[in-house]
């Protein structure tokens, strides 16, 4: 169903809405929320089943839940707090204040208090950051089928179960497996015999790009992370992966346009923060046209005696900031996707030179026929 078909309270009866919550897909039932109104968005809400519930309230947008957190009751947030994804929990928790914090976190189980408190805790843009603590173990001397009997246990309160991970008794990360595998193995074979030792690993303070690139080059449903010691402290999901790198892309986009990155929606942002966000490189620009202005000045006799070289010079310019969106974009996103790392600068202007200089070449060749 597309948003542009989802139901509306106005057009349909309360039977009608209940029905499309219930059976719609997720994305479909976040999406009729947030074109209602907070009050009747969040009543409606609360008359989802408490498990929908949460997964509908963690795929929101992250400004919304923190609207959402504000408003709800007190037991309505407590019981879609502790059903939530803990990454996802995490994120909201880093969004509110103090007293918010306070709040969100008073008549939570102990446990579930910590591990918020622990998720939120590592440095913005890291592996610590971006992970989940919603993840399946496994023991290497454990058969397959007590295996498969310890995942049913685990499966309801875990983000992913496609691969489980092996640790020892001091939970040090020794190898993974994959449900195929557990499945496809006898009753009696040992986890050891078919675990995959030594997986992909990251660290705590590893950055989320790189997080990603390798969940991309490994072709990973998640990728487990670990402390300093080797143990196993918490998963990165493709899918949180996948959102990194959209922001990062984004991020990319924003500097070849000569944008001050930022992370806020352009349809929320505010004039201010895109004046603030866009006038440094313009302010920038003005200063490096004076130089051009000063190129044309010292030309003026020539100019005058020429005036048929006027009509050229809006094409020097525009050529001009074509070249330099060009290389603009090819080198921005070389680096962004690790073509060429900031060792390689000297071969690359010297490149550059000599593309630019082969360029102005063929154009003042082609400009010198046509005049």
């Amino acid at each position: 169903m597309s948003p542009d078909h989802l139901p509306h309270p106005a057009d349909t009866s309360d039977a009608g809405i209940q029905e499309f919550i219930g059976s719609a897909h997720l994305i479909d039932v976040v999406s009729w929320l947030g074109r209602l109104p907070l009050e009747q968005a969040a009543r409606q809400l609360a008359s989802i089943d408490l498990q929908r519930r949460a997964m509908v309230f963690e795929n929101l947008p992250l400004d919304t839940q923190v609207t959402f957190a504000r408003a709800l009751p007190q037991t309505d947030l407590t019981g879609i707090v502790t059903a939530m994804h803990a990454d996802d929990r995490a994120d909201l928790f880093k969004q509110l204040s103090n007293d918010e914090q306070n709040r969100m976190i008073s008549d939570l189980e102990p446990h579930v208090a910590a591990d918020i408190r622990r998720l939120s805790a590592h440095a913005e843009e890291c592996a610590g950051a971006l992970m989940t603590s919603d993840y399946a173990t496994l023991d290497a001397d454990t058969t397959a089928a007590t295996a498969i009997a310890a995942l049913r246990r685990q499966a309801p309160g875990k983000e992913t179960i496609y691969r489980s991970y092996v640790v020892d008794d001091d939970h040090h990360l020794i190898g993974s497996v994959r449900l195929h595998t557990l499945i496809l193995a006898t009753d009696e074979t040992l986890i050891k015999e078919i675990m995959e030792p030594t997986p992909i690993s990251v660290t705590l303070d590893t950055d989320q790009e790189d997080v990603g690139k390798l969940i991309a080059h490994y072709d990973l449903l998640a990728i487990p992370v670990v402390d300093a010691s080797g143990r196993l402290v918490g998963i990165v999901t493709h899918d949180d992966a996948a959102d990194v790198m959209q922001a990062e892309a984004t991020e990319d986009f924003q500097k070849m346009s000569t944008v001050v990155p930022f992370s806020q929606s352009l349809r929320e942002a505010g004039i201010g923060m895109l004046y603030s966000k866009r006038i440094v490189w313009l302010a920038l620009l003005v200063f490096g046209n004076l130089f051009s202005g000063a190129g044309i000045a010292y030309f003026e006799d020539m100019i005058l005696a020429y005036v048929s070289l006027v009509f050229f010079l809006p094409l020097l310019i525009d050529s001009s900031g074509n070249a330099g969106s060009q290389s603009a974009t090819l080198m921005v996103r070389a680096l962004a996707t690790g073509d060429v790392e900031m060792k390689d600068w000297r071969d690359l202007i010297l490149r550059e030179l000599a593309v630019a200089a082969a360029l102005g070449a063929t154009m003042a060749g082609d400009m010198g026929k046509s005049w």
